[in-house]
């Protein structure tokens, strides 16, 4: 094992994760059924590797190389032992999760870990490199492992479909939207275009104080540049959030993402999954039964959640609602930008009234003159 592991903590604004993963190695079919497994399409030129002069490690000393140069990438590359000591030797009670990448532990840098770093808790996720074929080629070392923020309240979907803890707020649960709105804006604008994949509310992650940030870029793509309209890709993502032309067809666009994020609303608005097999059969395609409901403003409150209890502004609710229809809608050229989007949220962010302001009414005791005056004799 190589003494030094490759770690560091990124916070691009509204974007948790490793790195941008221009070329997505082959996963193996998945047993689960809401995962799209591999198409048996040929593989189109445009994902042929390309030659770049920014191009990531793929070997020990690239990596140490990219240490070294803090100018380019501040990273901080931590020891086995210190990892070690971070997760109390990967101690099976501090595993946060996994998925198709590894299992993910819970670790804590402390003072005497090393001079000069200030306690935080981080998230360890270790490359599991004997059964995934996930991420990009430098993590795909054995002995990968790779550190970043630690989001205390996990997933979205842990939070918004729990049956143990309290309901999402109607507050929250638009400020999650804003800040997921504002992680793929992020990516779809960047010099060079990232397209996320697979976005759900599984690779959405919350800290404290419900801040949203993505998480999981293992099936990220490079979006297409310059003339180019699509990117040719085989079939990956989660049934129930992948767009219908991108199942079709594998072509991939920054609309792909605008589709699932609209996805990801309407699961907002209604606390419905987006696959539901218990449900009637109507039913348990949420986009395909919620769609047409969305636009409908007699039978939009009967959709949103009935475990907000009606604590919502019922105006936000119709342009949240005809938001998500956009973002829906069967041709992704009449799918809004996701800057659009941004800026379609950032009115719904309202302040949430205290739990001791609910309910206050003020009262004011208007005395008739001739009582004021009976009052005032009695006074002398």
């Amino acid at each position: 094992m190589q003494n030094q592991i490759n770690g560091g903590m990124r916070n691009n604004g509204w974007v948790n994760s490793c790195a941008r993963n221009e070329n997505v190695q082959k996963k193996k079919s998945s047993p689960r059924p809401d995962i799209l497994a591999d198409s048996p399409r040929e593989q189109c030129p445009s994902e042929k590797p390309r030659k770049d002069m920014r191009k990531l490690p793929s070997n020990p000393q690239e990596v140490e190389d990219l240490r070294r140069d803090s100018a380019a990438n501040p990273l901080i590359a931590f020891t086995f032992e210190e990892l070690k000591k971070m997760t109390s030797n990967f101690r099976q009670d501090r595993v946060l999760g996994g998925g198709g990448f590894g299992n993910v532990y819970k670790g804590s840098i402390t003072e005497d870990l090393r001079d000069g770093m200030q306690p935080v808790e981080v998230a360890v996720k270790v490359h599991d490199g004997h059964n995934s074929y996930q991420g990009h080629r430098e993590w795909l070392d054995e002995h990968r492992v790779l550190i970043y923020e630690y989001m205390a309240r996990g997933s979205v979907e842990n939070n918004l479909f729990s049956r143990v803890l309290l309901p999402l707020s109607w507050k929250i649960r638009m400020k999650i939207a804003f800040g997921a709105a504002k992680g793929l804006a992020f990516l779809h604008e960047a010099e060079k275009p990232v397209i996320y994949r697979d976005f759900k509310t599984s690779n959405i992650l919350l800290d404290g104080e419900y801040n949203a940030k993505l998480s999981d870029f293992g099936l990220a793509k490079d979006g297409p540049m310059g003339d180019k309209t699509h990117v040719s890709t085989r079939i990956m993502g989660t049934y129930g959030y992948a767009a219908p032309e991108y199942i079709m067809t594998g072509h991939l666009t920054p609309r792909s993402d605008v589709y699932s994020f609209g996805v990801v609303l309407l699961e907002l608005l209604t606390g419905r999954k987006s696959l539901d097999k218990s449900r009637p059969t109507r039913e348990q395609n949420l986009a395909d039964w919620g769609l047409p409901l969305l636009k409908e403003k007699k039978k939009l409150l009967n959709i949103v959640d009935p475990r907000l209890e009606g604590d919502y502004p019922v105006k936000a609710v119709h342009k949240a609602a005809m938001l998500a229809y956009h973002c829906l809608n069967k041709n992704p050229k009449a799918r809004p930008l996701m800057r659009d989007i941004v800026d379609s949220l950032e009115p719904l962010q309202v302040a949430e009234v205290l739990p001791h302001e609910k309910g206050m009414v003020t009262v004011i005791n208007v005395i008739p003159e001739g009582a004021k005056a009976k009052r005032n004799e009695n006074a002398t």
